[in-house]
């Protein structure tokens, strides 16, 4: 029987199709918060917008699942007399990407359409025949025929910039669009609530369900969210690369491939201890998962749980991702549906007051 249930795929819908880029999560973060909520205790939002659900709350153990909520973007950061905007980065956005796609600029006045314009290659010809995309040539046309125009439309200097492409269903197998970095994870522990609701579980720790803000520009969301919950145990959330896709090595970047369930990472901020009762739940529940290693930093959410409040034991489940920060992110159904139950079996492991001490 499929984890994922028609009102979940609709909710996941919606929540990829809108916009939550990092330091503007706002949005995305009132709809997540009105699905979980019937299946959590209470919430919580700290001054950054990072939100927060408890189930079983009280106790002194207390155990966070997360993902985060933001997204890459742009922003406007100068406007020439003819009206073109150069951007800027809110994240890591592919600047490789942007020519001929269309853009949403928000505003005060609401979203102004734009795109991103590239001359035809007609154009390119002797010394620009080989042009390519860079952050000092890329620009947004919303067409306007001047600086003072673009302006009056309630375009200025820092507004951010998404793309606009949807959510999509691909061969039944995949989802597809922008943003499934990481709203992916925020959609997945929200599951892991709802099936510990439906099914009656009763936790014998207090359960920190965290969609935290701004992990795309340095893990700061999980920063301030981590001292104020001081968790004794983080199990994080986030996506990892397909590298079986045209143009990646294997053998550097790891074996990890779409379909083959989620992915475990052995890093130092993961703890060994709680990586090894993942492990056995996985295999004791007959959870496919891949492996996969870290040379200093995971680059998510862990490090920063990891090494908060005199270190928190952490571990990172990862969902295999196709075409990482582009508007067409490609992950497969079955491996959403196998890190819901990994997570899920895991928590059911966990006892109160679980010691990780090495020896």
């Amino acid at each position: 029987m499929p984890i994922i249930t028609k009102k979940s795929e609709s909710f996941l819908t919606d929540y990829i199709n809108n916009a939550s880029p990092t330091g503007f999560e706002s949005s995305g973060q009132k709809l997540w918060l009105e699905y979980v909520k019937p299946f959590i205790d209470e919430w919580h939002i700290d001054n950054y917008g990072t939100v927060y659900g408890v189930i079983n709350p009280g106790k002194d153990f207390k155990v966070v699942i997360e993902g985060h909520a933001d997204e890459i973007s742009w922003f406007v950061n100068f406007i020439t007399k003819d009206g073109f905007i150069h951007v800027i980065r809110n994240g890591g956005s592919d600047h490789v990407i942007a020519p001929s796609k269309r853009v949403n600029i928000h505003t005060s006045k609401g979203i102004v359409r734009g795109l991103f314009g590239w001359p035809a290659i007609h154009m390119r010809k002797g010394k620009d025949a080989n042009l390519s995309p860079a952050m000092d040539n890329i620009f947004i046309d919303v067409g306007a025929k001047n600086k003072d125009e673009v302006l009056e439309m309630g375009v200025h200097v820092g507004c951010v910039i998404t793309y606009e492409d949807q959510f999509e269903v691909l061969n039944d197998r995949y989802y597809v669009g922008r943003a499934l970095d990481n709203r992916m994870g925020g959609f997945c522990i929200a599951e892991v609530a709802r099936l510990l609701k439906q099914r009656k579980k009763k936790l014998p720790y207090s359960l920190y369900v965290v969609n935290a803000v701004q992990e795309e520009i340095g893990l700061r969301g999980a920063q301030m969210i981590a001292e104020t919950i001081r968790p004794n145990v983080a199990i994080v959330t986030d996506v990892t690369h397909d590298t079986h896709t045209p143009l990646i090595t294997a053998k550097k970047h790891g074996d990890v491939r779409v379909g083959n369930g989620p992915s475990l990472t052995y890093a130092p901020a993961v703890h060994n201890l709680l990586l090894e009762l993942i492990i056995k739940t996985a295999e004791s529940k007959k959870i496919p998962f891949q492996r996969e290693a870290a040379s200093r930093s995971t680059g998510t959410d862990t490090d920063a749980f990891a090494y908060s409040g005199g270190g928190v034991p952490s571990a990172l489940i990862s969902l295999p991702l196709r075409y990482m920060h582009t508007t067409v992110e490609m992950a497969h159904k079955e491996d959403v549906e196998n890190l819901i139950t990994l997570i899920y079996e895991t928590l059911l492991k966990l006892k109160k007051g679980h010691n990780f001490k090495y020896f």
